[in-house]
This record gives C-alpha cells, structure tokens and sequence, in this order.
C-alpha cells in the first residue's frame, strides 16, 4: 500500500490507471495484497473521475424519447401512461411536467428508471443540506406579481438573497429545510418544485393577513355535514364569496391566487405554523364546477388528511392511485349529492337540462355541479359546457389577480 495517494494531478490519475490496467492482467488472488491495492486504487480512480468529470442525470424527456425510438412507438402508444393524447403531447414538448402517476405508469410499461425519470442524479442523495439552488426559484414571475421587489442591475446573489427572504418570511429556515413538508398530491413534479413553493409561500402570506379577522379554529368543525352546508352556498350567484365569508368565520383561511406558469395546480391544502387550516385555489379553470369541487375536495383533506408536515397539491385533471386523493373526491361527491341520490336521479339515468334543473333544485346546489359531473363520469366534456359556469368565478374576485 506504499505511496498510494488521493489523486490530485492528471499525471498521477494516468499512472493509476496504467498500474489498474496492469494488476487486472495477472488476476491477483482475492486477500492478496495485490488485490487490496487494486481495489485502493480503484476507489481512488473513480472518486477522481467523479468529481473531476460528473456525469449530468439523462433528462426525462429525452429518455422518454429514446424508448420510443429504441420500442417504435408512437405519442398515441403512450396514452394509457399519460391519459390522453393531449397530455403526451405537452409532457414531450415540455410544456407540461410528469406527475408521481406519469413516473410509475412510465417506469413499470417502459422500464425506464424513476431516478431518470425524476431527473436525479445518484449523487444528488449525498447533496448537503443547505443545497437548495436558489436561482431555480421563478424570480421573473414573483417580481411581476409584485411578491418580491425587482433587483436593480439583476446581479444573481442579490435575486437569490430577495427569494430567501421571502421565503424566510413565511417562518421556514434558509437551506433544505425549508422543503421539510412532504408534498402530496398530482400537482407535484419535481421539475415544479421550486415554483410550488413560491406559490405556497405566498399563499401562507396572504392567509396570515387575514388571520386579524378569522376566529380561532376547532378541531372538530369539519364535518359531512358542514361540507354539505358549504355545498349548499353554491345555489347562492355569489356563492364562491359566500363560501370564504363561511369558511373564515370558522377559521379556515382561504386564498385564491393564481397558478405560476408551468405548475399545474388547482388547489392546495395545509396547516400553517400555528394549526390555522389553509386552502389555496388558483382557478387555473374558470368554472363553477371546478371551483365548488376543488373547494370541497381540499376541505375533505384537511378533515383526513393534512397533518402538521403534508401539503396536498392538487391537480383535478389527472387520475390518481392514492388512496386519500379517491378518498377526498368521494366525500367531495357525496357532500353535494348522496350517492343513493345520485344513482337513483333522472340526471345520471337520462341526462338532460329538465333533469339537471330538477337535482338542482331538491338539492339546493348549483346545476353546473351536476352537469360537471355528469361530463366527468361519461368523459365528454362537449356536453352541457353552457351549464358549468364557465367566466363565472374569476369576476367575482378582483380581475387584477388573473392578469397573467
């Protein structure tokens, strides 16, 4: 084991590897000093290259590709992965990020790795952490959404030291830390981590700002039958401004703010610091079907689901394999129509407007429910659209908001 040294020089990592080269021509016997300096230098040759020459993780899209070609297949072939050809067609030209769904069906049909899929490098398990890449946050955006002040000059540290701020604002420690919580739900990706967090950290803002006039909230409040009081305030024509006027009352904030561009997010449920329950809706839908859904959908994860560390971010448009998503969509269900109700109406047997006006009315909740769900559960989404609300929402609240 003489004179054997971490590699510093080129020089000395060519004389390692000729050394290597010539102890593997005599196969020394395992035990052998011989095979212990082999395998030293070894070590050594690869802790070199590792860092001297990393090797970038293959990007997603691109390994997505090359098993296309590699299989022959076509964007029509990989629907049952993504769930329509509309959804293919944006992940591959990038314009929309894989979903946890998209990575397992993508991992198990096509044999490709999560790792790869994911975007991860091996090493990046071993990253400090304190390694957050600051400058991977949407800086341009929240400058033009006024959530943080625009830097003169554009100097990079100065950018990266304005995002910690605003996130350290919101109570969550500078470095890996600050991405302690566990994010659940079809509208994370890690491509959009970055962005959700900003979005999160603005939601956790506006609801701090509200919390002067919200009462302190009970633990027991949440209810089947206080989400079908809520279900019932979509009869009202400002039943989305009743349902935060309701819900603030009893101590649940609710923020409606926008989605960041490549994020696709619906709703957002969480506990701030202190317990406060948090519902964040961005309206990326302008629908009062999606709206009413989305709302009681996030309600029913914070009745089951969030506990003191878990976001659940919601992305309504993708099919889910997690119990409490398909646990949340069936309370969501049932607190605006019974399932006995449902199974028995004229709207679900024989769809029409007379039918859809008639629930309505016994239920005392908004028709575009009925006819959403009718257009969900038969998956087409021509039908009734002049009954869902559609530019029905967004004017309710300030327009400025939904400026982007």
């Amino acid at each position: 084991m003489n004179n054997i040294k971490v590699i510093q020089t080129e020089q000395q990592h060519r004389t390692y590897l000729e050394e290597v080269h010539a102890h593997m021509m005599k196969m020394p016997q395992p035990g052998t000093s011989e095979s212990d300096r082999l395998e030293l230098l070894t070590v050594l040759i690869e802790n070199y290259e590792n860092t001297k020459y990393p090797v970038e993780p293959p990007d997603p899209i691109d390994a997505i590709l090359f098993r296309m070609q590699e299989k022959g297949l076509k964007q029509a072939d990989l629907v049952p992965y993504f769930g329509t050809r509309s959804r293919v067609s944006e992940v591959l030209s990038r314009k929309r990020p894989l979903t946890v769904t998209m990575i397992r069906a993508l991992s198990i049909g096509l044999g490709i790795s999560t790792e790869t899929l994911i975007g991860l490098a091996v090493s990046d398990k071993s990253q400090s952490k304190e390694d957050v890449d600051w400058s991977r946050f949407p800086i341009k955006e929240m400058v033009t959404r006024g959530w943080v002040q625009k830097i003169i000059g554009g100097a990079k540290t100065s950018s990266e030291n304005v995002v910690q701020e605003f996130i350290s604002n919101v109570g969550w420690p500078i470095g890996e830390a600050a991405f302690k919580r566990t994010l659940s739900g079809e509208a994370y990706s890690p491509t959009t981590k970055y962005a959700l967090y900003a979005w999160l950290a603005r939601v956790i803002q506006r609801a701090r700002e509200k919390k002067l006039t919200l009462i302190q909230y009970q633990e027991n409040t949440l209810s089947s039958s206080f989400l079908r009081e809520v279900a019932q305030l979509s009869w009202s024509e400002q039943g989305p401004k009743l349902a935060i006027e309701f819900l603030e009352k009893r101590g649940i904030a609710l923020v409606i703010e926008p989605h960041l561009k490549g994020t696709m997010l619906d709703g957002a449920a969480l506990k701030d610091i202190d317990g406060t329950p948090i519902i964040g809706l961005t309206l990326r839908h302008d629908r009062l079907d999606n709206f009413w859904f989305t709302l009681l959908h996030e309600l029913a994860h914070l009745w089951k689901h969030v506990g003191k560390d878990e976001i659940f971010l919601d992305d309504l448009d993708a099919s889910s394999e997690d119990r409490r998503e398909a646990e949340a969509n069936r309370i969501a269900r049932e607190a605006f129509i019974p399932r006995i109700s449902w199974k028995r109406s004229e709207a679900n047997l024989s769809p029409s407007r007379e039918n859809i006006d008639a629930l309505s009315r016994e239920l005392k909740i908004h028709p575009a429910i009925i006819a959403g769900r009718i257009r969900r559960e038969t998956g087409s989404y021509q039908l009734f659209s002049d009954l869902v609300g559609n530019g029905e929402v967004r004017k309710l609240f300030l327009t400025s908001t939904f400026s982007e």
